[in-house]
């Protein structure tokens, strides 16, 4: 049987859930734009539906994989992490949104840190 998973790693995991349950939100109001809406182009407008609706399956089982302390997990989170952090960055300073933006980049620097504990990386190496 497992150990169970170190606190930072669960708390890591729940903010990879709460990143992956804001992109399935994202998606959801996304589609119902393009539906209420006259996008430019349809096909583009549910492209981008489906890539934010991948975006959220793929955090979402990163968080599981998280919880359970998978060696798969940890490298796609840190990956989606330095992308949420660009996305952060240009939104809140360059776009001029920083109600958005700003909590982004706080995301990730919560989740950053609690994956470069020594608990957290010593709970990856010893598996």
């Amino acid at each position: 049987m497992r150990e169970p998973a170190p606190a930072a790693v669960r708390r890591a995991a729940l903010v990879v859930a709460v990143e992956a349950l804001v992109l399935a939100v994202l998606a959801g109001v996304l589609l119902v734009l393009t539906i209420t809406s006259s996008p430019d182009s349809v096909g583009r407008a549910l492209a981008e539906v489906v890539y934010v609706g991948l975006g959220a399956a793929l955090l979402g089982a990163a968080a599981v994989g998280l919880w359970r302390v998978s060696g798969w997990a940890r490298g796609p989170v840190v990956a989606l992490q330095l992308l949420l952090g660009v996305f952060g960055y240009t939104t809140a300073f360059q776009a001029g949104q920083p109600l958005i933006g700003v909590p982004v980049l706080a995301l990730v620097a919560v989740e950053l840190y609690l994956l470069a504990t020594p608990e957290a990386r010593l709970a990856f190496f010893e598996r």
